[in-house]
């Protein structure tokens, strides 16, 4: 028979429930009775533990005994203090050179070669706006592309608005505005994106001809650009937009599938609605898949870095350089300036859902989330939306609220997204693909229509996270190569574009 708790290493003075266990339930392995009922992914004392000695889980603290707690009682926020505590971010001690797999041995895909050498996994049409002024004109622009329309163009996989509600009532200069031209030029230039119409109304403060010339885009047949005051107001810009969209559509559905390596996947790395088993299934075993991607000579791009507070000295450590490390350290201060005093999950409470699915705090939280990119070194690090040209795992510094977030991970070039979730999330996105996780069996059964792949196997017993990770390696390079995820089979993601307006969302 399974064990009914989990122990993540030998040293933990806490195991986890693998399902919900009543009191008075006797643990053979462990020696002990509970005290409580313990539900899925809940912790418990695995021994006596005295008033202010640190709790550990996978060896590593997540906070301190609030109070002496005997073996068998049910360890949560309740009875675990919160105390953020000295790191030894010793840059670099475990960063392990990954050896490559020969380009002949690495695994392919079906993917779309762009000409400048970059490979998409889906291919759209963009209608992009500067403001919120320019959002009617956009969503009227993509309505006029029915279904019946598109059958024309087999190859191209949508005419999609994307709107924002940002663009005017800002500054006209600083990070804000740059952060959001950057992130629509990001938008534009992901190989995702065949062709594109930026709408603007015209006066805003986000002005067109800036955004195109600080972010050196050129209008072109693939690219246009289109102003509502200057071609006279709502509906001659929608037929102005219509036009556009006309001419780009024969060429950008002209284009095929054929095998490319896997070296050309960027895979955004997102966790949304996570429970006690987050960082025992799903998290983990997405790592697994990530080092795999990674031999293959791919990418993928970790982020929220509120969500690894506590737990960044596991990723300094695998950092490349000193620099890098520190760069990642940079970010953590950055966000513990601006959180100070507030009531952010950075300075310990964790959302009501994290909270009831098992998690006490932000350091438990981190310790799970800080998975989902392996064992593989930190290449870089990079700021919010900023293009990813390295190789390998790098760190995007996001906010840890998802929309925002994975915003920010496509902007910088991502052309897949995985997702993994313990509470359940409908996030999607129709520029990439999205391949949601679920941490526990209970979820993906309840969600089976928004759940791509059923991680709790691991915790059931069936599987390890290493055959996981195979087996998630093997779905990303499906889904990669032109097939569904369950959020674009449920048409999930025209309403997921969001730039961050800079301030905590953390």
């Amino acid at each position: 028979m399974i064990n009914p708790t989990i122990r993540l290493e030998p040293e933990d003075n806490v195991v986890v429930a693998r399902h919900d266990i009543p009191k008075g339930t006797l643990i053979p392995d462990e020696g002990i009775t509970l005290l409580d009922d313990l539900p899925a992914g809940y912790k418990c004392a695995a021994r006596d533990i005295k008033k202010g000695e640190p709790i550990l889980k996978y060896n590593t603290i997540i906070g301190y005994a609030a109070e002496d707690t005997p073996a068998g009682t049910m360890m949560h926020s309740h009875n675990i203090r919160f105390e953020a505590h000295d790191l030894d971010y010793a840059f670099g001690a475990d960063c392990k050179p990954v050896t490559l797999l020969p380009p002949e041995q690495r695994r392919t895909f079906l993917g779309i070669k762009r000409p400048d050498g970059r490979v998409a996994t889906r291919n759209y049409i963009g209608i992009l706006v500067c403001s919120n002024c320019a959002a009617t004109v956009a969503r009227k622009i993509s309505e006029h592309f029915s279904e019946e329309i598109m059958k024309q163009y087999p190859q191209v996989d949508g005419v999609v608005p994307f709107i924002t509600e940002l663009g005017c009532g800002m500054e006209q200069s600083g990070e804000p505005i740059d952060l959001l031209r950057r992130t629509i030029a990001g938008y534009v230039r992901n190989p995702n994106m065949g062709g594109a119409v930026i709408v603007a109304l015209g006066c805003e403060r986000n002005n067109i001809d800036l955004l195109f010339e600080t972010q050196k885009l050129t209008p072109s047949t693939l690219l246009g650009k289109l102003t509502i005051q200057e071609v006279g107001g709502t509906r001659k810009a929608i037929d102005a937009g219509i036009r556009m969209v006309e001419e780009m559509l024969p060429l950008v559905n002209d284009v095929h599938r054929e095998p490319c390596s896997a070296e050309h996947l960027l895979v955004a790395l997102e966790c949304g609605g996570s429970d006690g088993f987050s960082g025992l299934s799903a998290n983990p075993a997405l790592g697994k898949a990530m080092d795999l991607l990674v031999k293959n000579g791919g990418g993928c791009i970790h982020s929220e870095t509120t969500e690894i507070f506590g737990a960044e000295h596991i990723l300094t450590r695998r950092a490349i350089s000193p620099e890098v490390g520190q760069k990642l350290i940079d970010r953590i201060h950055w966000w513990l300036k601006q959180t100070e005093g507030r009531d952010c999950q950075i300075n310990g409470k964790v959302s009501p859902g994290n909270n009831k699915g098992g998690i006490a705090n932000v350091l438990e939280k981190s310790l799970g989330g800080v998975k989902k990119s392996g064992t593989s070194p930190l290449n870089e690090v990079y700021e919010y939306a900023y293009p990813v040209t390295v190789p390998g795992v790098v760190f995007m510094d996001t906010p840890g609220y998802d929309p925002i977030a994975c915003t920010g991970q496509i902007a910088g070039g991502a052309n897949l997204l995985c997702f993994t979730t313990g509470r359940g999330s409908c996030y999607g996105s129709v520029l990439v693909p999205v391949i949601k996780l679920a941490s526990n069996t209970p979820l993906y059964q309840h969600m089976e229509e928004d759940m791509d792949i059923n991680c709790g196997v691991v915790i059931d017993g069936e599987m390890d996270n290493e055959q996981m990770g195979k087996l998630i390696f093997e779905e990303i390079l499906r889904i990669a190569s032109g097939e569904k995820s369950k959020s674009e089979l449920l048409g999930v993601g025209e309403s997921e574009f969001a730039p961050w307006p800079i301030g905590v969302f953390a």
